[in-house]
């Protein structure tokens, strides 16, 4: 009986490392479900924000796509299901900030749809609140639904349009993503 329970045991735990992946403490499942499409961990990456010489770690994201990809333009473009999940490790970032940084994210990112994008944008912001240490985000996309917004587990609404989900994974696959390691860990190199 203890054989067996060991065994169960080591299988068991070789079962976590296959269903799971860890980068700062945080493990996201390997496995997603957008609508009724299957989705996988692409890879996973930290935001690090420079302050003076000090980077701080703000939080872990993970990329999830329906098969692996490190195509950043061909990710961004296309019309499949694609979500990001971002556990937040920093103590407190405030609202403001998050806001800040999503407009400064699109505006880098594609500058020429911010007119077109404009009250989708600013619907995003108003459903972000201050995000703590281990709350997470899911921005999932749908393709013929939007982008789907949860935040603290809370589903606070749907984007409208494709162009929106793609000015929004630019902000981490684009040309200028808030750190280049992070665009890397997203994209699995």
């Amino acid at each position: 009986m203890k054989k067996v329970a060991i065994l169960l045991l080591a299988v068991f735990a070789v079962g976590m490392f296959l269903y799971a992946a860890e980068l700062e403490g945080v493990t996201l499942a390997d496995h997603a479900t957008i609508g009724s499409a299957k989705v996988v961990l692409n890879g996973m990456g930290v935001r690090v924000k420079k302050i003076a010489f000090i980077g701080i770690k703000v939080y872990v994201a993970g990329l999830y796509l329906p098969t692996k990809a490190s195509d950043a333009g061909q990710i961004i473009s296309a019309d499949e299901p694609k979500q990001i999940v971002m556990h937040f490790l920093y103590k407190n970032v405030e609202t403001k900030k998050l806001v800040e940084g999503w407009n400064e994210g699109f505006e880098k990112n594609s500058p020429s749809q911010m007119a077109a994008l404009k009250a989708r944008i600013d619907t995003f912001n108003g459903y972000w609140s201050d995000m703590k240490t281990g709350d997470e985000a899911v921005l999932a996309y749908e393709p013929g639904v939007g982008t789907k917004v949860t935040i603290k587990g809370k589903e606070m609404g749907v984007i409208e349009g494709k162009d929106f989900a793609e000015a929004l994974f630019a902000i981490w696959l684009g040309p200028n993503p808030p750190n280049e390691d992070l665009k890397k860990g997203l994209l699995g190199q």
